[in-house]
């Protein structure tokens, strides 16, 4: 079993200028997961963080190269998913820059613990299988920071690596509001209408600093980054309102059949922006391939 302290990895000199490049995290998401929220048991809290956890996995494990591969899990907060991963046999390194994340990951005490930003990783060049950034990007509210940790993601991983990585639809506030019947309070329609406006996140709705994305948006902090076109999941899929509206049971074959209208919808153009969260899986393109680096 692997401890959760571990020596630096050689780093090359882009490595050493990222993690010189003096970013820090927004002190209102520091605060936000520190006092205000436990992200812990987010995904086995209720039927809706379930739905997302386990088409997170069931995606993941279509596209991760096998086992024991090196998965950098950058903004891997409590390390739900690194545990899971580290009990497949994959050996896997949690980046993540909230001191509390740290210590709830680092009790695990079976995969590595970092501290570190997804803008200036201190990896070195390819040195990771597969990178994930299943958090940070819907945290980085200028395009450029998420052009920049998506540049990270691709310098760290090896040629022909797996990216994969996490937004929240421009609906999903929306959606999730609408479920609760909240759109009826004049405050809320107001920041709903704004949010559907800007992309970013208005904090009296209960989260913290946000970027919300639109398909085209994902598409083009990719290519901002040099990465190919990804293929774009809906994660939580058509029945996500049902769940969010608390208006039915917590029950497994509810959470079941979600699952299943997901799994069909997925890929779905005209359903994607109706799942709380889209993955964008990509694979680097290896050198001496067409249009390698």
């Amino acid at each position: 079993m692997e401890t959760t302290q571990t020596t630096q990895p050689a780093q090359s000199t882009d490595a050493e200028t990222s993690a010189a490049a003096g970013f820090s995290l927004h002190a209102r998401i520091e605060e936000f997961y520190t006092a205000r929220y436990d992200e812990v048991d987010r995904l086995s809290r209720d039927a809706v963080g379930r739905l997302e956890g386990e088409r997170t996995r069931e995606i993941l494990t279509r596209f991760l190269p096998a086992a024991p591969a090196r998965v950098l899990d950058v903004g891997g907060g409590p390390g739900v998913y690194a545990a899971w991963l580290a009990g497949l046999g994959y050996r896997v390194t949690v980046v993540e820059p909230v001191a509390r994340h740290r210590e709830q990951a680092a009790a695990h005490g079976t995969f590595a613990v970092e501290d570190g930003d997804a803008r200036a990783l201190a990896q070195a060049d390819a040195s990771a299988d597969a990178v994930l950034l299943l958090g940070p990007l819907y945290h980085l509210v200028d395009p450029a920071d998420r052009a920049r940790a998506l540049a990270e993601a691709r310098r760290v991983v090896r040629p022909g690596g797996l990216i994969a990585a996490a937004f929240i639809t421009r609906p999903a506030p929306l959606v999730d509001l609408c479920a609760q019947l909240r759109v009826n309070d004049d405050d809320v329609y107001e920041r709903l209408r704004r949010l559907e406006e800007t992309g970013v996140n208005d904090e009296e709705t209960g989260f913290t600093v946000a970027h919300f994305h639109r398909e085209a948006e994902i598409l083009a902090d990719f290519a901002a980054a040099g990465l190919p076109r990804p293929r774009l999941l809906g994660i939580e899929g058509p029945l996500l309102p049902l769940l969010a509206s608390r208006l039915v049971e917590d029950r497994p074959e509810y959470v079941e059949a979600a699952l299943r209208a997901a799994r069909l919808a997925e890929e779905h153009p005209e359903l994607l922006s109706i799942s709380g969260h889209v993955l964008a899986v990509a694979q680097t393109v290896p050198h001496g391939a067409p249009d390698g680096r």
